[in-house]
């Protein structure tokens, strides 16, 4: 067994991978309902029908391909063959995603939901199994943790640099032709991407296997994974957590618009200063999580986020400096939790591990992504179906009061009861520090015994054992 410890590049190379998946990526969350509406020229209820139609495909394709990857055998690994052949098709896909066809109404719908569809398949090929990585490059939990946030670092750096650039991109490449200007600023931020990919897939290394290695029957992966009682739970908590970002960041764009009526500047100021706070609270999550139990963290965290979120909704929405601290605080103490909340799902791997005998890493990180991207539907579906009821315009001049109020319900109510939900589903977990010291040392103490098993048997003589020894017990 590799037992050597990443460093410090081999840590920032897989930052990398994020960083190149939401260097684009980013866009859907944060532009993408807006460019649907107000740019590409769809209504609010047909982009909200897209992203669930999407979804309910995915729902089916995204399990598969965390089977596929568990079955995947290869000189470079389990999981860093996808990073390396789905980068291209992905770049390509999210290129077509923001480009503008000359089609009426009904070929514009489909043109817009088959290459958000094939956009979001490649994406699962990447990062369904570079998630999968961050449970499989070292053994130690401490080093996974310290992982997560390079990862989130990669994110919140790749965010900002996304914010800083791409609506000054789309004026500078685009001019009066915002349509032109999306496309040509996603295909400059997409080609950064593609070599982000390629370098995380040149620095990573994959070391940590099961125990035991074993081929059994879809079936029985499924049947055994569903059997554990944490993992259900973890899905939930990673559907739950992620809404109240997803929803906010849905909401941002509308927000600074309509509710803040920010110019250009502010907003770009805006959105920087939430990433800077995103990269800051990625940093602490390894220190935090080295010195309190990981779930006791995010339970705090979550009721703290709860009141905060609540309490922006009584300011003033105009723009300065008072709404730039709040929101830097939010972001900061809100992306904590995110690099603890991937670490955990690595804990759930090794007590699934410790409870059936397999490790399933593929489908255990494949069913938190589509969970994920469930509540990354379902934030945007109701982001836009919101805007839809209160009849909100793409476009217009001025819109209702009803729907610049719902707006500002989005961005700040709706998402604390998102982080009020999380509190609730973190309770529902068991995997806190002192379980895992012990499912640890149990699975710590198999490898040995394995390793020894391996060794002894490799020995032997053709016709029996050695001095007529027993084999060691396992």
């Amino acid at each position: 067994m590799q037992r050597e410890h990443p460093g410090l590049l081999e840590k920032m190379g897989y930052g990398l991978g994020d960083a190149g998946c939401n260097i684009v990526g980013g866009a859907v969350f944060l532009f993408l309902n807006y460019y649907y509406t107000d740019v590409y020229g769809l209504s609010a209820a047909t982009v909200a029908i897209i992203w669930l139609g999407v979804r309910v495909i995915e729902a089916v394709s995204d399990p598969l391909i965390g089977l596929l990857a568990d079955r995947t055998w290869s000189r470079w690994g389990k999981f860093r063959p996808y990073i390396l052949f789905f980068a291209l098709p992905y770049a390509l896909f999210c290129i077509m995603m923001f480009t503008q066809p000359h089609f009426g109404e009904t070929g514009k719908a489909l043109y817009a939901f088959f290459t958000y569809l094939f956009m979001s398949i490649t994406y699962s090929f990447i990062n369904i199994p570079y998630v999968a990585l961050g449970s499989v490059i070292s053994y130690d939990a401490k080093d996974r943790v310290a992982c997560q946030s390079w990862r989130f670092i990669g994110v919140g750096v790749a965010t900002l640099i996304l914010t800083l650039s791409l609506l000054p991109m789309v004026a500078w490449l685009g001019g009066e032709d915002k349509a032109l200007g999306y496309q040509r600023a996603v295909t400059v931020l997409s080609l950064l991407g593609l070599v982000m990919f390629l370098l995380c897939f040149a620095l990573v290394r994959e070391r940590v296997t099961a125990v035991v290695p074993k081929n059994d029957t879809l079936r029985n992966d499924l049947r055994d994974i569903l059997r554990n009682d944490q993992w259900p739970r973890l899905l939930l908590l990673t559907f739950v957590n992620v809404l109240p970002g997803f929803i906010r960041m849905a909401a941002t764009l509308y927000f600074l618009t309509w509710v803040m009526q920010a110019g250009a500047g502010y907003i770009t100021l805006f959105m920087s200063t939430g990433v800077v706070g995103m990269i800051l609270g990625s940093a602490l999550a390894k220190p935090l999580s080295d010195r309190f139990c990981k779930l006791k963290i995010f339970w705090w965290i979550s009721l703290f986020l709860t009141l905060w979120s609540a309490g922006m909704y009584f300011l003033p929405p105009t723009p300065g400096a008072l709404f730039l601290v709040v929101y830097f605080i939010l972001n900061l103490v809100h992306q904590v939790a995110q690099p603890i909340n991937w670490s955990v799902m690595a804990d759930v791997d090794d007590y699934v591990e410790w409870k059936s005998g397999k490790r399933l890493t593929g489908i255990n990180f494949s069913c938190n992504f589509l969970a994920l991207k469930i509540g990354l539907a379902l934030s945007g579906s109701l982001v836009s179906a919101t805007l839809a009821l209160f009849h909100y315009s793409g476009g217009a001049a001025s819109q209702p009061a009803a729907a610049v109020q719902s707006i500002q319900v989005l961005f700040c109510l709706v998402p604390a009861l998102g982080y009020l939900a999380t509190a609730l589903c973190v309770r529902l977990l068991h995997v806190d520090r002192q379980a895992m010291v012990t499912v640890s040392a149990e699975l710590n103490r198999r490898r040995e015994n394995y390793a020894q098993l391996t060794d002894y048997v490799a020995g032997q003589q053709p016709h029996g054992r050695a001095n007529g020894e027993p084999a060691p017990h396992v």
